[in-house]
């Protein structure tokens, strides 16, 4: 497959409708997680956090917020912030457009947010227009660094190189609280917050004015 690690400004100009990166003079880092509440990921992300007295954002599916309540809810009482990545982790290229806002509307019953994300970072300019009307009111969130650790080809050195080398003051980086990225997860992510704590960066959740 094929993706980019660090998302191309003109793909930023192109799709100027999201966010991709949080401009910034200071060392601030935006961690997010998407896919989750999983019962073994998603713990080890909030212990591993803790550690560093870190803040991140939880893009959330909603039926593994309803499989997961407990987890949901330790992620707001710890403070991080949440977001919708849809209810059923659908493909907006790949669904009708009335399917796609409902399962987003679906998901929006059980996670209180404003943030959203689309699954694999497909969606429409229609859909996009959507989201922008009174019955959503959703800011797309996207990323300026993806880790790669959902592809099961990547080696978790390289997943973790992919980070080290391209993220900076601002950047919105995507991880996995799922079973699939967690081998490389479990590597990358203790690494990924030591090397950027040692440098001076502090770890913010994504809060929009």
């Amino acid at each position: 497959m094929f993706y980019f690690i660090k998302t191309p400004k003109w793909v930023m100009k192109w799709f100027s409708k999201c966010v991709w990166e949080m401009p910034s003079q200071e060392k601030v880092i935006y961690l997010t997680f998407d896919d989750g509440p999983h019962p073994a990921a998603t713990p080890f992300v909030l212990d591993t956090l803790k550690d560093y007295g870190a803040k991140a954002t939880f893009f959330c599916i909603g039926k593994n917020v309803l499989d997961q309540p407990a987890l949901y809810e330790r992620i707001i009482t710890e403070g991080h912030a949440v977001g919708n990545h849809t209810f059923n982790h659908l493909n907006g290229w790949k669904t009708a457009d009335a399917v796609y806002m409902e399962d987003i509307a679906k998901a929006k019953k059980y996670i209180d947010s404003s943030l959203f994300r689309p699954p694999y970072g497909k969606i429409t300019s229609f859909q996009l227009r959507l989201l922008a009307k009174d019955k959503f009111k959703m800011t797309p969130i996207m990323w300026t660094v993806l880790s790669g650790d959902f592809d099961v080809k990547l080696s978790k050195e390289t997943c973790l190189l992919n980070v080290l080398t391209t993220a900076s003051n601002g950047s919105i980086i995507v991880f996995h609280d799922s079973q699939k990225a967690f081998v490389n997860l479990q590597f990358v992510l203790p690494k990924v917050l030591n090397h950027f704590e040692q440098k001076g960066f502090r770890f913010e959740k994504i809060v929009l004015e």
